[in-house]
Protein backbone atom coordinates (compact mmCIF):
# COMPACT_ATOMS: atom_id res chain seq x y z
CA UNK A 1 0.00 0.00 0.00
CA UNK A 2 0.90 3.55 -1.37
CA UNK A 3 2.61 5.58 1.99
CA UNK A 4 0.03 8.35 2.39
CA UNK A 5 2.12 10.22 4.82
CA UNK A 6 5.04 12.79 4.52
CA UNK A 7 7.39 14.56 6.42
CA UNK A 8 6.97 18.15 6.28
CA UNK A 9 8.08 21.28 8.86
CA UNK A 10 4.81 22.63 10.59
CA UNK A 11 4.74 26.04 12.43
CA UNK A 12 2.62 26.58 15.39
CA UNK A 13 3.53 29.74 16.80
CA UNK A 14 5.95 32.15 17.15
CA UNK A 15 9.84 29.94 17.85
CA UNK A 16 7.13 26.47 17.03
CA UNK A 17 8.28 24.80 14.37
CA UNK A 18 8.06 21.21 14.39
CA UNK A 19 9.73 18.52 11.82
CA UNK A 20 6.46 16.03 11.70
CA UNK A 21 4.24 13.12 9.60
CA UNK A 22 1.23 14.53 8.05
CA UNK A 23 -0.89 13.68 5.30
CA UNK A 24 0.15 13.63 1.53
CA UNK A 25 -1.68 16.08 -0.34
CA UNK A 26 -4.11 14.87 -3.41
CA UNK A 27 -3.91 15.20 -6.50
CA UNK A 28 -6.34 17.00 -8.35
CA UNK A 29 -7.17 16.42 -11.83
CA UNK A 30 -5.43 19.39 -13.48
CA UNK A 31 -2.59 19.23 -10.64
CA UNK A 32 1.13 18.20 -11.01
CA UNK A 33 2.76 16.24 -7.45
CA UNK A 34 6.04 17.80 -6.79
CA UNK A 35 8.70 15.74 -4.61
CA UNK A 36 10.78 18.83 -3.06
CA UNK A 37 14.04 18.89 -3.48
CA UNK A 38 14.96 22.53 -2.67
CA UNK A 39 13.33 25.68 -0.27
CA UNK A 40 15.07 28.48 -0.18
CA UNK A 41 13.91 30.28 3.61
CA UNK A 42 12.31 33.99 2.76
CA UNK A 43 12.53 36.53 4.85
CA UNK A 44 8.85 36.36 5.84
CA UNK A 45 9.26 32.70 6.44
CA UNK A 46 11.31 33.96 9.41
CA UNK A 47 9.19 36.69 10.32
CA UNK A 48 6.27 34.19 10.99
CA UNK A 49 8.47 32.34 12.99
CA UNK A 50 9.61 34.47 14.83
CA UNK A 51 6.31 36.45 15.70
CA UNK A 52 3.81 34.52 14.36
CA UNK A 53 2.17 37.16 12.40
CA UNK A 54 3.33 39.40 8.60
CA UNK A 55 0.82 42.38 7.98
CA UNK A 56 -2.71 40.91 7.74
CA UNK A 57 -1.17 37.49 8.47
CA UNK A 58 -1.24 35.49 11.45
CA UNK A 59 -0.51 32.22 12.18
CA UNK A 60 -3.69 30.63 14.23
CA UNK A 61 -3.68 26.75 13.79
CA UNK A 62 -0.20 24.82 12.46
CA UNK A 63 0.39 25.40 8.88
CA UNK A 64 3.74 24.45 6.66
CA UNK A 65 5.47 27.13 5.75
CA UNK A 66 7.82 27.83 2.52
CA UNK A 67 7.56 29.14 -0.90
CA UNK A 68 10.77 29.29 -2.71
CA UNK A 69 10.80 25.94 -4.09
CA UNK A 70 12.23 22.81 -6.37
CA UNK A 71 11.72 19.62 -7.41
CA UNK A 72 10.68 16.90 -9.71
CA UNK A 73 7.12 15.84 -10.57
CA UNK A 74 6.23 12.72 -9.59
CA UNK A 75 2.71 12.02 -10.71
CA UNK A 76 0.44 14.23 -13.30
CA UNK A 77 -3.50 14.71 -12.87
CA UNK A 78 -5.54 13.23 -15.71
CA UNK A 79 -6.01 16.79 -17.79
CA UNK A 80 -2.55 17.69 -17.30
CA UNK A 81 -0.63 19.08 -20.49
CA UNK A 82 3.11 19.62 -21.41
CA UNK A 83 4.54 18.12 -18.09
CA UNK A 84 5.32 14.10 -17.65
CA UNK A 85 6.46 12.50 -14.49
CA UNK A 86 10.95 13.15 -13.91
CA UNK A 87 10.32 16.95 -14.82
CA UNK A 88 12.61 19.40 -12.90
CA UNK A 89 10.21 22.14 -11.98
CA UNK A 90 9.66 25.53 -9.78
CA UNK A 91 6.79 26.22 -8.64
CA UNK A 92 4.80 29.82 -8.16
CA UNK A 93 2.96 29.82 -5.30
CA UNK A 94 0.63 32.14 -6.18
CA UNK A 95 -2.56 30.21 -7.76
CA UNK A 96 -5.60 32.87 -8.41
CA UNK A 97 -8.92 32.31 -9.78
CA UNK A 98 -8.11 33.13 -12.95
CA UNK A 99 -11.78 34.62 -13.51
CA UNK A 100 -11.77 37.93 -11.74
CA UNK A 101 -11.05 41.58 -13.83
CA UNK A 102 -7.29 41.31 -12.54
CA UNK A 103 -6.59 37.66 -13.41
CA UNK A 104 -8.18 38.23 -17.39
CA UNK A 105 -6.15 42.04 -17.31
CA UNK A 106 -3.17 39.56 -16.55
CA UNK A 107 -2.45 41.59 -13.24
CA UNK A 108 -3.45 37.83 -11.67
CA UNK A 109 -1.12 38.95 -8.61
CA UNK A 110 -3.74 40.96 -7.25
CA UNK A 111 -6.37 38.61 -7.66
CA UNK A 112 -8.69 38.98 -4.42
CA UNK A 113 -9.10 35.13 -3.96
CA UNK A 114 -4.95 34.20 -4.56
CA UNK A 115 -3.97 31.23 -3.02
CA UNK A 116 -0.44 32.31 -2.05
CA UNK A 117 1.63 28.68 -0.48
CA UNK A 118 2.90 29.24 2.70
CA UNK A 119 0.50 32.47 4.06
CA UNK A 120 -1.36 31.46 6.85
CA UNK A 121 -3.72 29.31 7.11
CA UNK A 122 -2.29 28.04 3.32
CA UNK A 123 0.27 25.04 3.63
CA UNK A 124 3.21 26.27 2.01
CA UNK A 125 6.31 23.69 0.25
CA UNK A 126 8.81 23.07 3.43
CA UNK A 127 7.41 19.43 2.98
CA UNK A 128 8.03 15.83 0.95
CA UNK A 129 5.74 16.65 -1.56
CA UNK A 130 3.19 19.13 -2.79
CA UNK A 131 0.61 19.37 -4.95
CA UNK A 132 0.48 22.12 -7.50
CA UNK A 133 -2.22 23.57 -10.37
CA UNK A 134 0.30 22.44 -13.36
CA UNK A 135 -0.23 25.84 -14.95
CA UNK A 136 1.49 27.40 -12.57
CA UNK A 137 4.65 25.24 -12.61
CA UNK A 138 7.92 25.84 -15.31
CA UNK A 139 10.48 23.82 -16.16
CA UNK A 140 13.75 24.90 -15.48
CA UNK A 141 17.36 24.46 -17.48
CA UNK A 142 19.33 21.92 -16.93
CA UNK A 143 22.09 24.02 -16.22
CA UNK A 144 20.53 25.14 -12.65
CA UNK A 145 20.82 23.02 -9.49
CA UNK A 146 17.90 22.35 -7.37
CA UNK A 147 19.15 24.82 -4.90
CA UNK A 148 19.75 27.77 -7.46
CA UNK A 149 15.90 27.03 -8.89
CA UNK A 150 14.45 27.33 -5.85
CA UNK A 151 15.54 30.96 -5.97
CA UNK A 152 13.48 31.64 -8.86
CA UNK A 153 10.68 33.20 -6.49
CA UNK A 154 13.04 35.63 -4.91
CA UNK A 155 14.08 36.07 -8.22
CA UNK A 156 10.53 36.95 -9.69
CA UNK A 157 10.16 39.96 -7.33
CA UNK A 158 13.06 41.38 -8.30
CA UNK A 159 12.21 41.70 -11.57
CA UNK A 160 8.71 42.72 -11.38
CA UNK A 161 9.75 45.40 -9.48
CA UNK A 162 12.21 46.49 -12.16
CA UNK A 163 9.09 46.38 -14.44
CA UNK A 164 6.94 48.62 -11.63
CA UNK A 165 10.18 50.99 -11.87
CA UNK A 166 9.82 51.48 -15.33
CA UNK A 167 13.73 50.69 -15.69
CA UNK A 168 15.42 52.25 -19.59
CA UNK A 169 18.62 51.07 -20.22
CA UNK A 170 21.37 53.68 -18.61
CA UNK A 171 18.69 54.98 -15.73
CA UNK A 172 20.00 55.07 -12.25
CA UNK A 173 18.73 53.59 -9.26
CA UNK A 174 19.20 53.33 -5.77
CA UNK A 175 18.13 50.38 -3.70
CA UNK A 176 17.29 50.29 0.09
CA UNK A 177 18.39 47.12 1.68
CA UNK A 178 20.86 44.60 0.08
CA UNK A 179 18.89 41.35 1.57
CA UNK A 180 18.29 38.65 -0.57
CA UNK A 181 15.50 40.52 -3.17
CA UNK A 182 17.46 43.93 -2.74
CA UNK A 183 20.48 42.09 -4.34
CA UNK A 184 17.81 40.10 -6.52
CA UNK A 185 16.82 43.78 -7.86
CA UNK A 186 20.01 44.24 -8.44
CA UNK A 187 20.81 41.96 -10.38
CA UNK A 188 17.99 42.24 -12.51
CA UNK A 189 18.54 46.37 -13.15
CA UNK A 190 21.89 45.41 -14.18
CA UNK A 191 20.71 42.86 -16.79
CA UNK A 192 18.41 45.42 -17.95
CA UNK A 193 20.85 47.96 -18.77
CA UNK A 194 20.75 49.86 -15.94
CA UNK A 195 23.27 52.90 -15.64
CA UNK A 196 24.94 53.53 -11.93
CA UNK A 197 23.24 51.50 -9.00
CA UNK A 198 23.99 52.52 -5.88
CA UNK A 199 22.85 50.25 -2.89
CA UNK A 200 22.52 50.88 0.94
CA UNK A 201 22.60 48.56 3.64
CA UNK A 202 24.27 48.61 7.25
CA UNK A 203 25.54 45.01 6.99
CA UNK A 204 29.22 44.34 5.56
CA UNK A 205 28.60 41.03 4.24
CA UNK A 206 25.81 42.22 2.47
CA UNK A 207 27.25 45.22 0.87
CA UNK A 208 29.99 43.01 -0.03
CA UNK A 209 28.01 40.31 -1.97
CA UNK A 210 26.28 43.69 -3.49
CA UNK A 211 30.08 44.89 -4.97
CA UNK A 212 30.31 41.22 -6.16
CA UNK A 213 27.14 40.93 -8.40
CA UNK A 214 27.58 44.16 -10.20
CA UNK A 215 26.55 47.66 -7.47
CA UNK A 216 28.53 50.78 -8.66
CA UNK A 217 28.71 51.97 -5.38
CA UNK A 218 27.86 49.85 -1.86
CA UNK A 219 27.40 52.44 0.68
CA UNK A 220 27.10 51.17 4.74
CA UNK A 221 24.49 53.54 6.31
CA UNK A 222 25.78 52.85 9.65
CA UNK A 223 28.96 54.62 8.96
CA UNK A 224 28.04 57.18 6.92
CA UNK A 225 24.74 59.47 5.88
CA UNK A 226 24.33 57.28 2.56
CA UNK A 227 21.94 59.66 0.87
CA UNK A 228 23.90 62.75 0.83
CA UNK A 229 26.99 60.35 -0.07
CA UNK A 230 24.44 59.34 -3.64
CA UNK A 231 23.55 63.10 -3.86
CA UNK A 232 26.93 64.02 -3.64
CA UNK A 233 28.03 61.09 -6.21
CA UNK A 234 25.14 62.53 -8.64
CA UNK A 235 25.82 66.33 -8.30
CA UNK A 236 22.42 66.86 -6.39
CA UNK A 237 19.96 65.10 -9.07
CA UNK A 238 19.25 62.29 -7.55
CA UNK A 239 18.56 58.87 -9.02
CA UNK A 240 15.89 57.79 -11.72
CA UNK A 241 14.32 55.00 -9.92
CA UNK A 242 14.59 54.35 -6.71
CA UNK A 243 13.64 50.44 -4.70
CA UNK A 244 12.79 50.43 -0.86
CA UNK A 245 13.16 46.86 -0.06
CA UNK A 246 14.54 47.33 3.95
CA UNK A 247 11.40 47.03 4.81
CA UNK A 248 12.49 50.35 7.54
CA UNK A 249 9.54 52.71 7.47
CA UNK A 250 12.33 54.75 8.85
CA UNK A 251 14.03 55.28 5.18
CA UNK A 252 10.59 56.43 3.22
CA UNK A 253 11.31 59.91 3.58
CA UNK A 254 14.98 59.22 2.21
CA UNK A 255 13.38 57.42 -0.82
CA UNK A 256 11.35 61.07 -1.24
CA UNK A 257 15.17 63.09 -0.99
CA UNK A 258 17.11 61.21 -3.47
CA UNK A 259 14.44 60.04 -5.94
CA UNK A 260 15.41 63.33 -8.48
CA UNK A 261 12.82 65.18 -9.73
CA UNK A 262 10.26 63.29 -11.75
CA UNK A 263 11.50 60.31 -10.45
CA UNK A 264 10.03 56.78 -9.75
CA UNK A 265 9.65 55.31 -6.14
CA UNK A 266 8.87 51.15 -5.80
CA UNK A 267 8.20 50.11 -2.43
CA UNK A 268 8.85 46.31 -2.58
CA UNK A 269 10.07 45.42 1.48
CA UNK A 270 7.00 44.65 3.69
CA UNK A 271 6.31 48.07 5.94
CA UNK A 272 7.43 47.63 9.92
CA UNK A 273 4.58 50.06 10.46
CA UNK A 274 1.22 50.39 8.75
CA UNK A 275 1.12 54.17 9.02
CA UNK A 276 4.65 56.10 7.39
CA UNK A 277 4.18 60.14 7.62
CA UNK A 278 5.23 61.23 4.13
CA UNK A 279 6.88 64.65 3.11
CA UNK A 280 3.82 65.28 1.03
CA UNK A 281 5.52 68.85 -0.50
CA UNK A 282 8.40 66.81 -2.12
CA UNK A 283 5.98 64.24 -3.65
CA UNK A 284 4.31 66.91 -5.17
CA UNK A 285 7.07 69.59 -5.79
CA UNK A 286 8.62 66.75 -7.44
CA UNK A 287 6.21 65.69 -9.47
CA UNK A 288 7.23 61.53 -7.80
CA UNK A 289 5.54 58.29 -8.51
CA UNK A 290 5.39 56.12 -5.67
CA UNK A 291 4.14 52.20 -6.58
CA UNK A 292 3.86 49.53 -4.75
CA UNK A 293 4.31 45.66 -5.93
CA UNK A 294 2.70 42.69 -4.68
CA UNK A 295 4.89 40.15 -5.24
CA UNK A 296 5.24 39.52 -9.32
CA UNK A 297 3.33 38.19 -12.61
CA UNK A 298 4.33 37.24 -15.60
CA UNK A 299 7.57 37.16 -14.28
CA UNK A 300 8.44 33.60 -14.20
CA UNK A 301 9.35 32.54 -17.69
CA UNK A 302 11.44 36.17 -18.26
CA UNK A 303 13.47 35.18 -14.95
CA UNK A 304 14.53 31.69 -16.20
CA UNK A 305 15.37 33.46 -19.44
CA UNK A 306 17.74 35.75 -17.79
CA UNK A 307 19.10 32.53 -16.42
CA UNK A 308 19.35 30.48 -18.79
CA UNK A 309 21.45 33.40 -20.71
CA UNK A 310 23.44 33.03 -17.49
CA UNK A 311 22.45 36.98 -16.67
CA UNK A 312 22.05 36.06 -13.16
CA UNK A 313 23.99 34.70 -10.22
CA UNK A 314 21.74 33.03 -7.86
CA UNK A 315 24.65 30.44 -6.53
CA UNK A 316 26.67 33.64 -5.16
CA UNK A 317 24.09 34.40 -2.92
CA UNK A 318 23.70 30.81 -1.13
CA UNK A 319 25.79 31.32 1.94
CA UNK A 320 23.72 28.34 3.97
CA UNK A 321 22.79 24.67 3.02
CA UNK A 322 20.32 22.27 5.46
CA UNK A 323 19.31 19.05 5.16
CA UNK A 324 15.45 19.10 5.83
CA UNK A 325 16.27 16.98 8.96
CA UNK A 326 17.46 20.16 10.37
CA UNK A 327 14.98 22.68 9.19
CA UNK A 328 13.82 23.68 12.48
CA UNK A 329 17.69 24.51 13.06
CA UNK A 330 17.91 26.32 10.03
CA UNK A 331 15.24 28.39 11.31
CA UNK A 332 16.60 28.60 14.48
CA UNK A 333 20.02 30.04 12.80
CA UNK A 334 18.59 32.56 10.54
CA UNK A 335 16.93 34.61 12.47
CA UNK A 336 19.44 34.52 15.04
CA UNK A 337 22.07 36.08 12.88
CA UNK A 338 20.81 37.67 9.95
CA UNK A 339 23.61 40.10 9.68
CA UNK A 340 25.77 36.39 8.69
CA UNK A 341 23.43 35.22 6.23
CA UNK A 342 21.97 36.37 2.76
CA UNK A 343 19.89 33.37 1.74
CA UNK A 344 19.83 29.79 3.71
CA UNK A 345 18.50 26.68 1.73
CA UNK A 346 17.26 23.59 2.74
CA UNK A 347 17.63 20.20 1.10
CA UNK A 348 15.65 17.38 0.81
Amino acid sequence: MANLLMKAAVLYGPMDLRLESINKPALGRLDVLIEIKANGLCGSDIHFFKEGRLGPFEVTSPYVPGHEASGVIEAVGEEVEGFKIGDRVVIEPGIPCRLCEWCKSGRYNLCPQVRFLSAPPINGTLSEYVSVPFDFVYKFPDRLTYEEAALVEPLAVGLHAINRGGLRPGMSIAIFGAGPIGLMILQCARASGAGEIFIIDKIPMRLEMAERLGATKAINAAEKDAVEEVLELTHSRGVDVLFEASGNSKVENDCLRLAKRGGVIVLVGWPDQKLVPYKLEDILDKELDIRGINRYANAYQPALGLLEAGQINLRAMITHRYPFNQVCEAFGYVSEHPDQVIKAVVVN
